[in-house]
């Protein structure tokens, strides 16, 4: 009796499902990339190549699975599933990571990476921030393991002491590192204000391009440029040039030289001080010289219009005491005159020739009308006066005194 047949639909199916039951399906293929396309800016698909089997597996995945850029001709190691499409009826691998392999092929990807990222402008030296000159926290991104991570440290204590170093370990190369510094860079940006490190150092030692590979990735170089806090990027020796450097706010040569760019050496910084205290002091000294001259010239300037006062003041008084001196002999002139009047005019001289005045009631009496019987007179001779007291009044201005 026959068994019963499989549709083409169904035998795929069942085809799918046996791959996926393998245990780790996702299996590491390497070989060169030929026929390399992409599709609506979003489906990439390509053939990868066994040059000495001459065996061809035709590779899809998306542009944001691609980290790196490929060409036709590198050779790449890459992860994924196999699948038969039903629809097509095609053998394919569902890719979820490529990496070139090899100096030549990691070269080009590098090459093609950094255009890309120069053409969307990363790279721009307008966008690149200063760091502070006494940053009194540091966050470092290194691997704890690693000989940079102690480098840094030596000469930062070194040079300037008192800095608080937040460590994030992270894993400088192999398949983790992406994702470690990608993460260390949000934990760092995602912390308050308050606690937030004022420069970020990445950083790790010499390698191959392959060692380096890490800093040369696509989500590195961005998460760098994304950073909100100004990035040191210090990765390999003085030669080796990686995407993160050229990113980076500040490029250190070296791991030492990335802690020599971020804190002053303390004998700079006291040289500097003595520099400008002797700065200080001569242009106080100079500053004093100039108030000194200044005074000076007020001093000599109230001196001058203080002796112009004097002249002029000795120029009034002399005019004052020439007017005086003319007026005095016609004042004593005219007191004379005035004396001589006076004299004329004295009662006493009048009753010295035998004539007397009589008063009542303090006032000079003119006329005989002004007086009453019985009233008291004063009669004032020259030397001497008498009291009266009045008996009797007679017409025609008669009258006798007792």
């Amino acid at each position: 009796m026959p068994e019963k047949a499989l549709s083409v639909g169904e035998y795929l199916t069942l085809v799918n499902q046996t791959l996926q039951c393998i245990p780790s399906h996702e299996v590491i293929v390497e070989g060169e990339v030929s026929d390399y396309r992409v599709a609506q800016g979003k489906w990439v698909s390509f053939d990868l190549k066994d040059e000495e089997a001459q065996a061809v597996l035709k590779c899809f995945m998306t542009t944001w699975q691609l980290k790196s850029p490929i060409e036709d001709g590198m050779r790449v190691q890459l992860k994924g599933a196999p699948k038969i499409y039903e629809r097509f009826g095609t053998f394919k691998m569902n890719v979820t990571e490529v990496a070139a392999v090899g100096e030549g092929a990691l070269r080009r990807s590098y090459e093609l990476l950094k255009k890309k990222l120069q053409d969307e402008g990363l790279f721009g030296e307008g966008r690149k921030r200063e760091l502070p000159r006494f940053p009194e926290r540091i966050g470092l991104l290194t691997s704890r393991d690693a000989a940079a991570y102690g480098d840094f440290l030596r000469i930062l204590n070194n040079r300037w002491g008192g800095v608080q170093v937040l460590h994030a370990h992270v894993h400088v190369q192999g398949r983790e590192a992406v994702g470690d510094i990608v993460g260390a860079f949000q934990f760092f940006n995602a912390l308050p204000a308050e606690k937030r490190p004022e420069v970020l150092v990445l950083t790790r030692g010499g390698g191959g391009l392959e060692d380096l590979h890490a800093f040369n990735d696509e989500a590195v170089a961005r998460a760098v440029y994304a950073s909100e806090i100004p990035v040191v990027c210090a990765v390999g020796h003085e030669r080796d040039e990686s995407l993160a450097d050229f990113v980076a706010d500040i490029r250190a040569s070296t791991p030492s030289n990335a802690a020599e760019r971020i804190v002053p050496s303390r004998q700079d910084v006291l040289y500097e001080i003595g520099t400008l205290e002797q700065h200080m002091e001569s242009r106080l000294r100079d500053t004093i010289q100039d108030q000194q001259f200044s005074i000076e010239r007020v001093t000599n300037l109230i001196g001058f219009i203080l002796e112009r006062q004097k002249d002029r003041l000795s120029r009034a008084q002399e005019g004052i005491l020439s007017r005086v001196n003319a007026w005095l002999p016609r004042l004593s002139d005219r007191l004379s005159g005035s004396e001589r009047f006076l004299r004329q005019v004295d009662p006493k001289r009048i009753l010295a020739r035998g004539y007397s005045l009589v008063m009542a009631g303090g006032a000079v009496v003119r006329d005989a009308g002004q007086l009453e019987v019985g009233g008291e007179i004063t009669v004032q001779f020259a030397t001497s006066s008498a009291q009266a007291r009045i008996l009797r009044l007679k017409d025609k201005g008669q009258q006798k005194l007792v």
